[in-house]
């Protein structure tokens, strides 16, 4: 079930930051509104009504859906996954974070950054009064602060990989010196330091499911230091996690059967669900649902299709072409699929009602549960019609994004319908799913030596993908499409660089659509040549969209520091190179 306590959002002002009017009379000692008095809080209760609001600030909502944790914008849209989609004028102010012409006034990166620290503080409040709590048992402290401390990390976490040059403050730094630090903190000490914390405190499981746990914490460790390179420190963990880790609610992590249950509502916090953010509906408040993912569905669906809105994160003709496989049923790492017949074949200029012929040569099946095109079912829907459910298709490309969409069967039970649009999903979103664990670790093998067990990391990905049961059928049974998937074998391993060529792709494949390319490209050092490999490919079909478009060297790896936060703090933030 999801958990209770993540779903009272009435306790959001608890969470509020705690100050206290100090005046002579103390009938002037009057707490600001939305905010509480210490005493209110300095409970075991008043303590994990703080925790629910760290909790809350995971889905990074606040009123924007830009900055929601699945980085559609920051992490796929800038990583050559997907273009923003709808048309020009549609939140225009993703058109220069696509191309990445974007600048340090953008009103939305501001958002991350606040959204993120406002996590941050939540998670600090946590830590001051539980210190303060007179009826809390050691137990409950320990078990409360690993909690908080495995959250912070992960705010910390979000931020450095968006703006590298971060402020770190913790709970012992309060108002006014905390706006006088400089972004200049050792950010990886403190997030090992507080994901260490959370190893060493937390426990295996809870009662309530959606809550983060030790396994969690290592996961979440094991990547940071791979982030850093430290690729023995992350294997030592990884290894730890393969072999012993299991969710909150004590499931041992393993690949899920069938891929696209990992973003089907109805089998939320199941064994591959590593850390996920819970969502809710009904609650009196979208925001508890997918609030951030409600404009990222086909557009002009009617009663046939999902939200019937927006059309935006529509997939790029790169992503696609990118499952493309060979005779063997292995990708083609040598970047081919971009050429010649090996492009996949669209709709793209053929409107709705006139015939067309679809893509017959072999593809990875996980293409037609992470892309709607043309002629495919669209989940439990209607097959995808094409340019009847895309807004602007010489601006956008003709392709849907399909993951963590909700299913007919599920309108009104497993949806929010409260608001302007039947698209709030209440399906998790895995910040951390077991695939991407077993991923990571295989980078930690290669570098570590050990070809053979970063191969069967990649093979165990695969081999879940090959499943001819979960592959999408046709109304009479048939296969969608030609799949045609394999497994390596140790031949394909024959180098460390051929192995991370593998395992770069595979990440690709597999966590499509998630938010992760674009920071997966700036770890590896493989942005600059990449994504602007993306953007000329792309230009050459969607010439007013990428036309000109670059990404620099030296700049764009990180976002700017929001000139809004250098105007609040004079003489204390710097900037980051090249805005």
């Amino acid at each position: 079930m999801k958990i209770n306590i993540l779903k009272k959002m009435s306790l959001l002002l608890i969470a509020m930051t705690l100050t206290v009017v100090s005046c002579k009379d103390s009938f002037l000692e009057v707490a600001p509104t939305g905010s509480l008095a210490d005493a209110q809080v300095s409970t075991l209760d008043g303590v994990e009504g703080l925790l629910v609001g760290a909790y809350s600030a995971l889905n990074g909502a606040f009123g924007n859906r830009f900055e929601g944790p699945n980085h559609w914008v920051t992490g796929s849209i800038s990583g050559g996954e997907a273009n923003k989609g709808t048309d020009p004028g549609d939140y225009s102010s993703i058109n220069p974070v696509q191309r990445y012409e974007h600048d340090a006034t953008q009103g939305d990166i501001n958002q991350i950054w606040r959204g993120r620290y406002e996590g941050v503080a939540r998670c600090n409040q946590v830590l001051v009064f539980s210190d303060k709590a007179t009826d809390i048992t050691p137990a409950d402290k320990a078990r409360i602060q690993g909690e908080a401390r495995m959250l912070r990390g992960h705010y910390y976490f979000d931020l450095k990989k968006h703006f590298d040059n971060i402020v770190i403050v913790d709970e012992t730094l309060a108002a006014p010196d905390a706006v006088l630090v400089p972004n200049n903190g050792d950010a990886w000490a403190q997030i090992e330091a507080d994901f260490q914390f959370a190893i060493d405190n937390l426990p295996e499981t809870f009662a309530q499911a959606g809550r983060v746990n030790k396994w969690a914490a290592v996961a979440y460790l094991a990547k940071a230091k791979l982030y850093q390179g430290k690729f023995g420190e992350a294997k030592t963990l990884f290894d730890d996690v393969i072999a012993n880790g299991q969710t909150t609610n004590g499931l041992p992590y393993q690949l899920l059967v069938n891929y696209p249950d990992i973003y089907n509502a109805e089998f939320d916090n199941h064994a591959e669900a590593v850390m996920d953010v819970e969502s809710a509906l009904n609650t009196g408040s979208t925001q508890n649902a997918n609030y951030f993912d409600d404009l990222n569905y086909p557009y002009n669906t009617g009663a046939d299709g999902p939200g019937n809105c927006c059309g935006f994160f529509q997939p790029s003709f790169e992503l696609g072409n990118s499952f493309r496989t060979d005779a063997n049923g292995k990708p083609l790492l040598d970047g081919s699929y971009n050429s010649g017949a090996n492009q996949l074949v669209t709709d793209y200029g053929v409107e709705a009602d006139a015939s067309f012929d679809e893509d017959t040569g072999n593809l990875d099946p996980r293409i037609d549960h992470s892309i709607g095109r043309r002629g495919i079912p669209y989940l439990d829907w209607i097959e995808h019609p094409g340019k009847a459910w895309i807004r602007n298709q010489p601006y956008a490309g003709p392709y849907s994004p399909k993951k963590y969409i909700y299913y007919k069967s599920q309108e009104n039970t497993l949806t929010d319908g409260s608001s302007w649009t039947r698209g709030y999903a209440t399906m998790n979103y895995t910040i951390i799913r077991f695939a991407d664990v077993l991923l990571m670790a295989a980078e930690a093998e290669i570098e570590a030596g050990s070809l053979e067990k970063a191969m069967e990391y990649v093979n165990l990905v695969r081999n879940r993908a090959a499943n001819e049961d979960t592959w999408v059928k046709n109304a009479d049974g048939t296969n969608a499409a030609n799949y045609v998937i394999s497994p390596y074998e140790m031949s394909d391993f024959g180098s460390k660089e051929d192995a991370w060529r593998i395992v770069k792709m595979e990440r690709k494949l597999e966590l499509s659509g998630e938010g992760h390319r674009f920071f997966d490209l700036v770890r590896w050092g493989d942005a600059d040549r990449v994504l602007n490999e993306y953007l000329d490919y792309e230009s050459q079909i969607l010439v007013t969209k990428f036309g000109g478009a670059s990404f620099t060297a030296g700049k764009n790896e990180y976002y700017p520091i929001p000139q809004a936060q250098i105007d609040l703090q004079t003489g204390v933030l710097t900037q980051n190179p090249g805005f």
